[in-house]
């Protein structure tokens, strides 16, 4: 429920409403028993209505995304507002070869969903607001956090002035950092991570074809980098797709100063006439792109999720999914901590929590991160190793259904609880 004052003390403090910060809390709050734990979510942005926009922005779920929703009784206001995926078709410019996954043959409705961000936060936002145990503070702002031997002492600031606002401070028996790829107060704790750069930008757009999509979902490896569009609903006769083209980094800003015929016309070469002329793109941005992982997940009282534990390349669509999936279980195993009597920010609840989900986040990591780098090079070797992977993919029914598996976040996770 959403609060201007806060209590002395919280079981878990979660640090950022975002998609990833939310959907954790949500998790943990349906959870409660009959000693539920007490859960305060800050955010720093004040909370918008969705609206109605050809540029919005939005984020590809994986089908395992959706049965995680489900199982958070959200998927029923979350589906009228998703465009699924029936179909992927994946391809190789200039090169022979394609992958095609039809849902049909594996078994499901769609293999994923597309999703406005602003619609997604407006669901989870109203699921935090009628939560008993949630405490939704926002705006708020944690400027400092000190470890404690029982958890963490949180200051936050808030209040309609920030950061001239109340200033509260609290402690909690586990800080959830889910702020972001640049966590301000990841880099002050001294967190560090690895990070790969690719020496490429992601263009992102909304687009406009000539003809519809039909509910595919398009990715195509070209010389520069994979470009991707994903189904988007139509809207006002603009049959919509959205854009993620990845570009060498010294390009973008030419790219992304084109005038519109210009841009759209390096669009359609790249992209080709599947789904005929491409009639209109919105607003460009670019984002410089990397991989990124923390080398610590987990301390005493606190814990990293989402980006600011791992960013990874936009090339499979991966990134929400895999902190979906970190934020079920790492939800399961603090409800059983809670239940035994343990501290939700001790080391040893924490490790279960690295351990149960180790391989899913290196199997992940490594299938993005290697996709990026066999589809981005113009090396005659790899050129045609993934060409005959493209044709091994799509004739051998074994790899075929791995390859999909892996890309709809159903991939055999090995877990191991303590």
């Amino acid at each position: 429920m959403r609060v201007s004052s806060l209590r002395e003390h919280y079981d878990v403090v979660v640090v950022g409403g975002g998609l990833v910060g939310a959907s954790f809390a949500c998790a943990l709050g349906a959870k409660a028993g009959a000693n539920p734990l007490r859960i305060l979510v800050t955010e720093p942005v004040a909370a918008l209505q969705a609206s109605t926009s050809f540029d919005a922005r939005s984020t590809a779920l994986s089908y395992g995304s959706r049965r995680i929703y489900e199982r958070l009784g959200l998927w029923q206001e979350l589906s009228p507002l998703a465009t699924p995926i029936k179909n992927i078709h994946v391809s190789d410019r200039g090169h022979f070869g394609a992958v095609r996954i039809d849902h049909a043959n594996m078994g499901v409705e769609a293999l994923g969903y597309v999703a406005e961000n602003q619609h997604l936060g407006v669901v989870l936002t109203a699921a935090l607001d009628r939560a008993p145990n949630i405490d939704f503070l926002c705006p708020a702002v944690i400027d400092e956090l000190q470890p404690r031997p029982d958890g963490m002492s949180v200051r936050i600031q808030h209040g309609e002035g920030l950061p001239e606002g109340i200033t509260t401070e609290i402690t909690a028996g586990l800080v959830v950092l889910a702020d972001g790829g640049k966590s301000i107060l990841s880099e002050r704790l001294g967190i560090s991570g690895s990070v790969t750069h690719y020496g490429q930008k992601a263009i992102i757009a909304n687009i406009a074809f000539e003809k519809s999509h039909d509910n595919v979902a398009f990715e195509r490896f070209t010389d520069g980098g994979p470009l991707a569009v994903l189904p988007l609903a139509t809207q006002q006769g603009d049959h919509r797709g959205a854009l993620i083209w990845t570009v060498e980094e010294h390009e973008a800003d030419e790219i992304l100063a084109l005038p519109e015929p210009l841009f759209l016309q390096q669009l359609q070469e790249r992209f080709g006439y599947r789904l005929g002329h491409i009639e209109k793109v919105g607003a460009r941005v670019a984002y410089p792109l990397s991989l990124a992982v923390a080398r610590e997940q987990i301390r005493p009282g606190l814990v990293l999720l989402g980006n600011v534990a791992h960013t990874l390349h936009p090339v499979a669509g991966q990134g929400l999914n895999l902190a979906l999936r970190d934020s079920e279980v790492l939800a399961e195993l603090l409800a059983a901590a809670h239940d035994e009597g343990l501290s939700p920010g001790a080391m040893t609840v924490l490790q279960r929590y690295v351990d149960a989900q180790r391989h899913d986040q290196d199997a992940t990591i490594d299938f993005s991160h290697y996709m990026m780098r066999l589809f981005s090079s113009g090396n005659p070797a790899l050129i045609w190793a993934r060409k005959f992977g493209l044709f091994s993919i799509d004739l051998i029914p074994v790899m075929k259904k791995t390859f999909a598996r892996q890309a709809m976040g159903l991939a055999e996770r090995r877990t191991r609880r303590a």
